[in-house]
């Protein structure tokens, strides 16, 4: 069992967190710290915040390494792609050349950085960078441009007329 001495500063610093800190996480913590600066064993502070003993020890650790401050801290991982470094020089390429397929677009960046990238991933880095998929319309193979014209022509004065009808 890991023994503490909390401070009277500290305790009211835990209990004013415990509900005013906006992430969850934290909060969390700040009961853990609550239960223990009320004396209650380590089995039964896990089993009222709903947290392993690994994780209470940890959370007692932090403390005494850091205090209230090293409790409020989150590291979360992110992750980040080797084409963020080349970020400025392909969105200037895609600006210029915007590629009409996700193979085109492998081709340039592999060409331009030399990193070789799957489908799914050059997609989620355009989408990134602002650019989505492009969107085209389907031309009919044997449309008659004239008799088109006609029919825009006739519909035209038709909408017109019971617009014209309907405003009587």
């Amino acid at each position: 069992m890991i023994r503490i001495d909390f401070p009277q500063r500290d305790i009211k610093k835990i209990k004013q967190l415990r509900y005013d800190d906006p992430h969850p996480r934290v909060r969390r913590r700040m009961d853990v710290l609550w239960l223990k600066s009320q004396g209650l064993p380590h089995q039964e502070i896990c089993r009222l915040t709903g947290i392993s003993s690994n994780t209470l020890r940890k959370y007692l650790r932090m403390y005494q390494s850091g205090g209230v401050e090293k409790l409020l801290e989150l590291n979360f991982y992110t992750p980040t792609s080797e084409l963020d470094q080349h970020r400025v020089r392909l969105e200037v390429h895609f600006r210029a050349h915007p590629p009409a397929t996700l193979k085109e677009a492998m081709a340039a960046i592999e060409q331009l950085t030399g990193l070789k990238r799957s489908p799914s991933a050059v997609g989620k880095f355009l989408k990134s960078i602002g650019m989505g998929p492009r969107k085209v319309g389907a031309i009919p193979g044997k449309a008659d441009p004239e008799e088109q014209e006609r029919f825009r022509i006739k519909h035209t004065q038709r909408t017109r007329r019971s617009l014209i009808r309907s405003s009587r």
